[in-house]
């Protein structure tokens, strides 16, 4: 996967799979390696976007916010609208 600097420059789409790799271990990495790869992704995620929660979103999702890539995208992409930030990119 690519890593992109900026939110807009992923689509939703493509900003799943990068999600996907925090729930499902698409890698298949294990122990320190997974560690490695997860501490890397948190610090992508973190230095794309601007909500307070920051890695919250990922790891520990408000009470009735879904557990899943699609709980993290509907709270972010809520968030973004209601504070004027540009969204995802267009397929």
């Amino acid at each position: 996967m690519i890593l992109k600097n900026k939110i807009e420059e992923y689509s939703e789409a493509e900003f799943t799979e990068f999600l996907n790799e925090f729930f499902e271990n698409p890698s298949q990495l294990k122990g320190d390696a997974l560690g490695a790869h997860i501490h890397r992704l948190t610090d992508h995620f973190e230095s794309l976007i601007d909500h307070p929660d920051k890695s919250g979103l990922i790891f520990y999702p408000a009470e009735g916010v879904e557990d899943s890539p699609a709980g993290v995208i509907s709270v972010l992409k809520a968030w973004l609208a209601a504070n004027g930030k540009p969204g995802f990119r267009e397929n």
